[in-house]
């Protein structure tokens, strides 16, 4: 018996609005090193990823065929909130993934432009093995919040999570879909996965360059980053 063909799906988040950012215009579409923010983030799945899904606000359009290019990539309008975003794309991708023809998806960051090949498969590998997995740096100056709102320190040692996050398909959808029903936003995918199915989500480690365009410093920041190359 020929086994069927199954593949990754990468869903990059560019739906944000630049706000915090100073600018008019998501800072995802901001030139970095010669081509959009963005760009470098839909590049860093595509080496892993057999399909591409883009979510962003329908009045982004105009940027979209700049930050594609010549690439594969199905572009959908995503939700309100990240998770309505997540939705979104996950709603794109339930033919295939009912079908089993997607057995997994990594969601990441379109603002992370300079997470490397190397850390998308190590996501990757683990979420075959463990069912999720998420990369992140230990941080000893996080603090915890309280159900009251009130930020507290911890003793322990907190991970600074990153994406991209990693999941196997078909219960990701599942959990995506009960969340819904329920009314719960979690505060990333692997909070909703946790909440609503089984699966251990697995720790890899991150990197460093792996920074999250939030300021103009960290587009300067990024810059340097790829002067070497």
């Amino acid at each position: 018996m020929i086994e069927a063909v199954t593949h990754v799906a990468g869903v990059v988040l560019a739906g944000g609005s630049g706000s915090r950012f100073g600018r008019s215009v998501n800072k995802v579409y901001l030139p970095l090193a010669g081509r959009p923010v963005l760009s470098w983030s839909l590049h860093a799945l595509a080496e892993h990823c057999d399909v591409l899904v883009l979510v962003t606000r329908p009045q982004d359009v105009e940027f979209m065929a700049e930050v594609v290019g010549d690439m594969a990539v199905d572009v959908v309008s995503g939700g309100s909130t990240r998770q309505g975003s997540e939705l979104a794309a996950l709603r794109h991708l339930a033919p295939r993934i009912e079908s089993g023809e997607i057995d997994t998806v990594l969601i990441h960051d379109g603002a992370r432009p300079l997470a490397s090949g190397d850390l998308v498969g190590a996501v990757l590998a683990a979420t075959r093995e463990h069912g999720g997995a998420i990369p992140g740096l230990l941080s000893e100056d996080l603090a915890a919040e309280t159900p009251e709102g009130d930020v507290v320190p911890v003793d322990e040692e907190l991970v600074a999570v990153q994406t991209p996050q990693g999941f196997l398909a078909k219960p990701l959808l599942d959990a995506y879909e009960q969340a819904t029903a329920e009314g719960f936003d979690g505060t990333d995918t692997a909070s909703c996965v946790e909440r609503y199915t089984d699966i251990q989500v697995h720790w890899v480690p991150g990197e460093q360059r792996n920074l999250k365009i939030t300021f103009e410093h960290d587009l300067v920041v990024a810059e340097r980053i790829l002067e070497p190359r």
